[in-house]
């Protein structure tokens, strides 16, 4: 396993979340089921994601404040292609499942 910066750790795990949330519907239970992440990481990398162009939304379902899903609407620069391709590099730095 290679040494990572925090900041390029922090930028994988925008890459990654960014690329869960734009392959199905997930909200901040089922990205700390599929991640092992806190909460409050994941909160603070899907508030981040404009600090790399991506824009996501949360939308709502249901009456009760956290019903939804998080969806991407703009990817920005990024192509999620190509972090599909590198997911398995990615996930192996962030240490996930």
């Amino acid at each position: 396993m290679e040494n990572v910066s925090k900041q390029h750790k922090a930028f994988l795990r925008k890459l990654y979340l960014a690329y869960l949330i734009g392959s199905e519907q997930h909200n901040l239970l089922s990205l700390q089921q599929v991640t092992g992440m806190p909460r409050r990481t994941l909160q603070d990398a899907i508030a981040a994601f404009g600090d790399i162009g991506i824009v996501a939304s949360f939308v709502q379902s249901g009456v009760r404040n956290n019903a939804g899903y998080y969806q991407i609407d703009d990817w920005g620069p990024i192509r999620k292609a190509w972090v599909s391709s590198r997911l398995p590099y990615i996930t192996s730095l962030l240490a996930a499942p």
